[in-house]
């Protein structure tokens, strides 16, 4: 039986939040149980909601997604953080790492790869 990845998208652009909603439904496997656009608000949703995985965008306004991520991974550090990240921004995922990441995936998504990266922190 597979276990259901309870998901969180974490992502400044409705775009790209609905991007990653369709390829993570395009499985049986996880299930996307909120969304947020900042990392403030990735930090009160990972509280009420106790997702097993989130998905976290790097660059957002009010807090940004390396913050958010040592915020939450102190407070929940079974918590799976994936950081999105953009080609060009390897010194930020060297800090997103530092800050307790679990890994990244890099924008724009493509669903193969996206999928054999989660799936390597969720194997069934």
């Amino acid at each position: 039986m597979v276990k259901i990845v309870r998901t969180l998208v974490v992502d400044d652009s409705a775009f790209m939040r609905n991007i990653l909603k369709k390829i993570l439904s395009s499985t049986n496997k996880y299930v996307v149980v909120g969304e947020a656009s900042n990392g403030k608000e990735a930090i009160e949703k990972a509280r009420e909601l106790k997702p097993d995985l989130i998905t976290m965008d790097i660059v957002m306004p009010e807090l940004d997604g390396i913050e958010a991520t040592r915020r939450i991974k102190k407070e929940f550090p079974d918590i799976k953080i994936v950081m999105c990240t953009s080609v060009d921004q390897e010194k930020k995922m060297i800090e997103a790492i530092e800050a307790g990441a679990d890994g990244y995936i890099v924008k724009p998504f493509q669903a193969p790869k996206i999928l054999e990266q989660l799936n390597k922190l969720f194997p069934d």
